[in-house]
């Protein structure tokens, strides 16, 4: 099945729109009519544009308004629709979206409607044009699919069918499932889209709030095998409205709708990709300083209680340890500041997850190393975080310093590591980690910080070996904002967290005393388990299933880096967001202090 993509997807002139896609690898087009009106390009010079990068203009569109109308006005609107032939003539377009109508002289006649859009596909016929009619969800009379198919059906015309618009559908309480009988050849173009589920006006949740497959609720792979059953062929299109899509850099929001077209043609069996890789464990995190956070680093480490094991063969890069907790210090990198830049993690077959993210435009890129090296591949994230999918090999390349790894603090492993996203990139990553790494979603959540509103997703393996936090905030901020913008974090988990933050005393974060008054009102802890908690700065949050996490953090290093030590009992699946208020506050209060 060809691949195509809406210009109204992606920001830019015609021609950055029509580069970026094809630079993508898209096969063809639908392109929006605004696009050709503020366009210096006749209609014949966009033909040839499309042809000379091997793209096809797959739909004209929209065309509305047009059926169930007096007399008068379908004089007016097949005048209209002449004009529009003409130009889909020059352009070489030989099918036109047609809209429902919400036009206010629409009537409320089925019969009117199909007789008129039957009119309209013998004057397309005459053209060699067919006619795409689709259900407008917010459309005045019709605005479901099968209401659509009813009035094609009725108007018995060959070159009058259906576009389907996976929007338009699931936004509504129709089902789907009815679409495997509509009559093979009369599905004349399928345009897809994703969403969050929200509860608002269909209009401007569809003109705002569209997302690229896979990153919304919708079950697009089970529509698309409906859509397959009534024998459909022709091109898989996107079409997403989406106010931070058409403010990015064009080209790389193509590659971000690629990657999320041929991930869902892998969900719905059309085009297996190689098997996402079985993630084992959080390998290393590789936190990048320089000269003066460095030292800042590797006092917090020490403090935390890791042992500097290894030194790197040719490289300004220090491995630290404590227990199956590794930390990575690169000296190398020439950014200011402290900041994560990469992080590995296990997997048992690491050749096939690097081909899997090959396909979804993610090769691999090996950095430099010397003769008796690792030569290791990572993934570039949206974040420009590098991606290690590893075995344990890479050890090899550290020089034992002679010290070794004790109990330390009794950190046993990486719980997570929480990257903060750029606002406009939330979606991208969260696409790239699930379709290319493999993990799995957990629920989205949101919450109000002391510098607005933010919103995070988790991502994990099945078996929670692998975790990822990629909080960010709703909102572009203004000139006031909080002292670090974009935090990072590495979690190690433990079996005592009491123990723990007792050893590590002096290397917590100070959380205030209402804090726990709040929190003896919430919950029906004992007042010496309250007691506990606030003397050494834990924190407390319980799920619903009754599961607990009790976790407690560090000051910030270098600018933007602070560790967090978490227990989880009974289950527990979060990452505690309902206390990352208090989290956030306490980092700004010990800044504003001088702590």
């Amino acid at each position: 099945m060809r691949r195509s993509i809406a210009t109204v997807c992606v920001s830019g002139t015609l021609d950055d729109k029509l580069t970026a896609a094809a630079a993508a690898g898209f096969d063809g087009i639908e392109l929006f009519e605004n696009d050709l009106v503020v366009s210096p390009w006749s209609p014949a010079e966009l033909r040839a544009r499309c042809a000379d990068l091997g793209l096809s203009i797959d739909l004209y569109q929209p065309f509305r308004d047009f059926e169930a109308v007096p007399p008068e006005l379908l004089k007016e609107n097949l005048r209209r629709a002449r004009l529009k032939f003409d130009v889909m003539a020059e352009l070489g377009a030989d099918t036109m979206l047609v809209c429902s109508s919400v036009s206010p002289h629409a009537a409320d006649d089925d019969g009117l409607a199909a007789s008129q859009l039957s009119t309209l596909a013998s004057l397309a016929a005459e053209r060699g044009i067919r006619i795409a009619y689709e259900a407008l969800a917010w459309g005045r009379h019709v605005s479901t699919w099968d209401h659509a198919w009813r009035i094609v059906q009725a108007a018995g015309h060959p070159a009058l069918g259906l576009c389907l618009d996976s929007f338009h559908i699931l936004s509504r309480e129709v089902s789907p499932d009815g679409i495997a009988a509509i009559t093979p050849g009369k599905i004349f173009f399928v345009q897809l889209a994703d969403a969050p589920h929200l509860r608002m006006d269909v209009l401007q949740w569809s003109r705002h709030h569209r997302l690229f497959p896979g990153q919304g609720t919708f079950d697009l792979p089970g529509l698309i095998t409906t859509i397959q059953a009534s024998g459909y062929d022709g091109p898989l299109s996107l079409e997403v409205f989406n106010d931070v899509f058409r403010q990015s850099d064009p080209a790389r929001t193509a590659i971000d709708a690629m990657r999320s077209l041929v991930a869902l043609e892998d969900r719905a069996g059309l085009r297996p990709l190689p098997p996402a890789p079985a993630l084992g464990r959080h390998a290393f995190t590789e936190i990048a300083v320089d000269g003066d956070t460095g030292p800042q680093l590797r006092e917090a480490l020490h403090g935390l209680g890791f042992t500097h094991t290894g030194q790197h063969r040719t490289k300004p890069v220090e491995l630290w340890e404590q227990s199956a907790c590794r930390v990575v210090l690169n000296s190398a990198v020439t950014r200011p500041g402290a900041a994560i830049s990469a992080f590995a993690v296990t997997a048992d077959d690491p050749d096939t997850a690097l081909r899997r993210a090959e396909a979804l435009l993610a090769p691999a890129r090996v950095g430099a190393h010397g003769p008796r090296e690792t030569s290791l591949a990572s993934l570039t994230a949206p974040d420009g975080t590098e991606v290690f999918i590893t075995g344990d090999e890479w050890r090899a390349d550290f020089l034992p310093t002679g010290d070794q790894p004790g109990p330390g603090a009794g950190l046993t492993a990486v719980d997570h590591i929480g990257l903060t996203q750029p606002f406009d990139h939330f979606d991208e990553a969260g696409l790239f980690y699930d379709s290319v790494l493999g993990l799995e979603r957990l629920p989205t959540q949101e919450y109000a910080a002391p510098f607005g509103l933010m919103r995070s997703l988790g991502l994990a393996t099945a078996d929670r070996g692998v975790r990822l936090a990629l909080p960010a905030s709703l909102l572009r901020r203004g000139d006031w904002a909080p002292g670090v913008i974009a935090p990072q974090h590495v979690a190690f988990s433990t079996s005592d967290v009491l123990t723990a933050a007792a050893r590590l005393r002096g290397w917590t974060l100070t959380i205030p005393d209402n804090y726990y008054a709040d929190l003896a009102a919430r919950y029906a802890l004992t007042d010496q388990a309250v007691e506990d908690l606030r003397a050494h700065g834990i924190l407390y949050d319980r799920d619903a299933h009754g599961g607990e996490l009790l976790h407690f953090y560090t000051p910030v290093h270098g600018g933007r880096v602070f560790f967090e030590v978490v227990e989880r009992r009974g289950g527990y699946d979060g990452f505690g967001e309902a206390n990352t208020p208090v989290r956030m506050a306490a980092h700004r209060h010990l800044r504003l202090t001088g702590g």
